[in-house]
């Protein structure tokens, strides 16, 4: 960061102050990753200097051909990881592939029906603060009462009703398996497409831990960091026959020309996530998610769902007299990092919330395991329910941090 150094000393120090926040803190923010030195590489490369609008062998700029090699391999090695018959590796985030099929296959007013935001779906699913809300008609599932789990019965009562044009089957924050083939069942029968969004599952899925939406879906989209440990980007994979409508959505329909580095480092994700050691990573992940799941119930805590199958769990903290705003900041203020989260019938707002949302992903590339994780639970809980003064615990989280400070791989 030298030559940054010499140009802005502000800049400079705002980047060594992140640098000390990552290094010394514990994140369990379930959205979040560290990427590789092959990925932190790439994705500051001389990639980032072309404009690239088209797909490859048909770009609008002349200079493209090694540009062309790299969004071939992209694609090739996406459909690869996930079996899928076509990918498109251009959307800039999560957010614009769902809106990049949306545009594609709807016109406005028309009907989707998607999981509920505070029930664990996602704001570009159809959030009236979202344009997509504002765009179509959205219907919401939900989960039930009594077990906090999808309602399969009730989302096929729905589309009997509503007739909507997609159901998307995918969350931002559901701690349980998703039956894709349930979802696939009732989209057929009611004659919709079936869009799966793992953006959360994708790299629990690419390392067969998480049971995959192909065949089921009709078109699935992901992010491609999150647990899938690559650079901050979208993708779309799909049935040979969507291809055409996909693409002429992301380009020219709602994007100009593709982030080229982001599109190199997609490729370099998806290699990666091939080798042996993602699929024994991702193993642990789970592991450590049940533990932190574990320790967090035997420390007084309810669980949406009573666990987690996956890599995140969501966690009721209204029983105690907290609301997650209070816990997100009391963790902050000892350098953990989670995030506050409406969970199934919130009589809270979204700036408050009766939950917080914790994930073992960013903690588990690392390098911690079940006896580190349950040290960290054993620190949320402590701060929650004030057992220990502050600066301690801060302390306590540096001291677990030290051996794990990120610095690529």
């Amino acid at each position: 960061m030298k030559n940054i150094e010499k140009l802005d000393k502000n800049i400079y120090n705002i980047i060594n102050k992140e640098i000390s926040r990552q290094s010394l803190g514990l994140n369990l923010i379930a959205s979040e990753n560290y990427v590789s030195n092959y990925v932190m590489e790439s994705t500051g490369s001389l990639f980032t200097n072309k404009y690239a609008e088209g797909y490859p062998d048909h770009r609008y700029y002349s200079g493209c051909e090694e540009h062309d090699k790299i969004e071939a391999l992209a694609i090739e090695y996406a459909k690869k990881l996930f079996n899928a018959e076509h990918a498109n590796v251009q959307p800039h985030s999560g957010s614009n592939a769902n809106l990049a099929v949306y545009h594609a296959f709807l016109k406005p007013n028309d009907t989707i029906l998607s999981m509920h935001l505070d029930h664990g779906g996602h704001l570009t699913h159809g959030a009236k603060v979202s344009c997509v809300g504002q765009l179509y008609n959205i219907v919401s599932y939900g989960v039930t009462k009594k077990y906090e789990t999808i309602d399969y019965v009730h989302i096929n009562k729905l589309a009997s009703v509503h007739k909507p044009k997609i159901i998307i089957a995918g969350a931002s924050a559901y701690p349980r398996v998703i039956d894709f083939k349930a979802f696939s069942k009732i989209a057929k029968q009611h004659n919709a497409l079936l869009m799966v969004d793992m953006s959360h599952i994708s790299g629990l899925i690419a390392a067969k831990q998480h049971p995959s939406p192909f065949p089921f879906a009709d078109i699935v989209t992901s992010t491609t960091h999150k647990t899938l440990r690559g650079p901050r980007g979208g993708i779309i994979l799909c049935k040979e026959k969507y291809k055409d409508a996909i693409d002429k959505s992301v380009f020219p329909g709602l994007q100009g020309g593709p982030l080229m580095n982001h599109v190199l480092s997609k490729a370099i994700c998806f290699k990666e996530a091939m080798l042996p050691s993602f699929v024994e990573y991702q193993k642990q992940v789970i592991k450590n998610a049940k533990v932190l799941a574990l320790k967090l119930k035997t420390e007084g805590f309810e669980l949406v769902s009573n666990g987690t199958d996956n890599h995140l769990m969501l966690v009721k903290v209204d029983h105690l007299g907290l609301n997650g705003k209070e816990c997100q900041e009391k963790l902050e203020n000892i350098d953990i990092f989670v995030n506050k989260n409406k969970i199934p019938f919130d009589k809270k707002t979204a700036l408050t919330t009766s939950g917080i949302r914790l994930g073992t992903a960013a903690l588990t590339s690392l390098g911690m395991k079940e006896i580190n994780i349950e040290e960290v639970g054993q620190i949320i809980a402590d701060c929650l329910l004030d057992r220990e003064k502050s600066d301690i615990l801060k302390l306590r989280v540096h001291k677990i941090s030290a051996p794990f400070t990120y610095k690529g791989w």
